[in-house]
């Protein structure tokens, strides 16, 4: 008997923690994914802003998962009658993976919006690549900035637009200004230069998806950071120069991040099965109506909302965490260990990290900011990791009482990361 999870992500990854529990030793539990570990993705602005190594949230799935088979690959189709994945392994060769059960647990791509020059001068924020490619071009911007003659060139090297302001779109542009400063201490061609950091969304306000209270917080935060809010603003269009704003602005610049949001993973759509908002039609089991053999959770999955009747479920981690769980314990019931349930979760908050000292939470829906949010954020997100807790406090304990390192690693080319590719690192954030 063998149990295939297409992805790796919060929902994939939980999924097979479950059925690692649950089912008994002559079941195959495969893992089917483009790279070897689970992304803990909230903690990525992190990363771009030099304060976390990627290993940190980089969690091995085969050194986790003791009994779980790592398949490394992209899934391209699946054959429901002949109970089959068709998918391609990182050198583009391709193979095929049978199955008895199938959990598809794709996650998400970056969401492009019909805007001239963004796909080709946008970074997206989606994985690892994105991430280090971003920390790579910030500090090359400030690294060039310092030697150029030109006032022009300079300050718009020096000027830097995140387009979206849900939670990666306002933690990067919490992130942003601290990092430019230590990059810009290095550089003393620099004092007196201006760090202009712009964070951008059509919504009314910061964080529209949470409290309103908390978005308040956030709001305060960045713009105590210099941080300019706009919004109701978005890019009109881009080039290699610079953006132009719906307000008619045009801003001089070198740096557009891409964080309005996401859509699920292009394979969803090529299923032939039902969807709702491009996401795969499930029952409150997560199983696929007709498939018996087949469940969805997280991005990837139109999961009724039982909380709010007619509605599905948003796609947040904490979602997709729980889904995944329940998908594998689903999964070992039509295996016969246990029996089915249904999925029914009110959220237990959210947390949001702002740099610095600074964070804005509402864990049990009780409102706090500052210190008491920052605690609460850090303590949720090493209780949420999978692993490399230690080392991720280690990070943040040097952070505080050393200097932050700011050299590039010449790792990834922008080549490799544009935006209108679709990243292999599809965990829910949120």
């Amino acid at each position: 008997m063998r149990v295939v999870i297409v992805g790796g992500g919060f929902a994939g990854y939980n999924a097979a923690k479950a059925l690692l529990k649950t089912v008994s030793d002559d079941t195959e539990i495969v893992v089917l994914n483009p790279t070897d570990y689970f992304l803990y993705l909230p903690l990525l602005p992190e990363v771009a802003a030099g304060i976390l190594e990627p290993r940190r949230i980089s969690v091995s799935i085969p050194g986790t998962l003791p009994g779980v088979r790592l398949v490394l690959g992209t899934a391209k189709s699946v054959d429901f009658e002949g109970r089959s994945v068709r998918y391609a392994d990182p050198e583009d060769r391709e193979h095929r993976l049978g199955y008895d059960r199938l959990v598809l647990a794709a996650g998400s791509v970056n969401k492009l919006l019909p805007i001239p020059g963004v796909p080709e001068h946008a970074h997206g924020f989606r994985g690892l690549p994105e991430a280090l490619y971003l920390r790579d071009h910030i500090t090359r911007q400030v690294e060039l900035a310092a030697s150029a003659e030109d006032p022009a060139e300079r300050d718009a090297r020096c000027t830097f637009v995140v387009v979206g302001a849900g939670y990666t779109g306002t933690e990067v542009a919490a992130q942003g200004p601290a990092f430019t400063a230590a990059l810009a201490a290095r550089h003393p061609e620099l004092d007196g230069q201006r760090f202009r950091w712009l964070l951008l969304d059509v919504a009314e306000r910061v964080l529209p998806e949470l409290d309103r209270r908390l978005g308040t917080t956030a709001d305060e935060v960045l713009r105590s950071r210099d941080v300019e809010v706009l919004m109701r603003t978005s890019v009109d269009n881009a080039d290699e120069k610079g953006v132009t704003l719906t307000s008619g602005e045009s801003v001089p610049t070198r740096t557009l991040v891409w964080c309005v949001g996401v859509r699920p993973d292009p394979l969803i759509a090529d299923l032939g099965l039902e969807t709702a908002k491009g996401r795969l039609v499930v029952t409150a089991q997560l199983n696929v109506p007709g498939r018996r053999d087949v469940y969805a959770c997280g991005d990837a999955a139109a999961v009724p909302d039982l909380t709010r009747p007619g509605e599905y479920t948003p796609m947040t981690a904490q979602h997709a965490e729980r889904q995944g769980k329940l998908a594998g314990r689903n999964v070992a019931a039509s295996l016969g260990h246990g029996s089915h349930r249904t999925y029914r979760h009110h959220d237990l908050g959210f947390v949001v990290d702002l740099g610095g000292h600074q964070a804005a939470a509402n864990p049990l829906h009780i409102p706090l900011s500052g210190l008491a949010a920052k605690a609460v954020t850090r303590g949720y997100h090493l209780l949420a990791m999978p692993g490399n807790r230690l080392r991720t406090a280690t990070d943040w304990a040097l952070e505080a009482v050393s200097k932050r390192q700011t050299v590039q690693l010449g790792l990834v080319r922008s080549a490799a990361v544009p935006l209108d590719t679709d990243s292999p690192e599809l965990p829910s954030r949120r």
